[in-house]
């Protein structure tokens, strides 16, 4: 399944990076793609919201939740 969330605070390149290898720790199976433009994330193959969620509290960026 593929989500899109909202994202705060990632303004470049490293800030994707981050945010993927986040995402990718806590779910080495995920697919992540930034999108630094809108501050979006897609992460494909995690159902739980919350653990996304944490990882990029964890990586230092705010979660504002999916898009819907």
């Amino acid at each position: 399944m593929e989500k899109t969330y909202k994202v705060e605070g990632m303004t470049c390149g490293a800030c994707a990076q981050s945010v993927e290898k986040a995402i990718s720790g806590v779910a080495p199976t995920a697919t992540v793609k930034v999108d630094l433009e809108n501050n979006q994330v897609t992460v494909t193959g995690v159902e739980d919201d919350n653990l996304v969620a944490q990882a990029v509290e964890d990586a230092g960026f705010d979660y504002e939740g999916p898009v819907f």
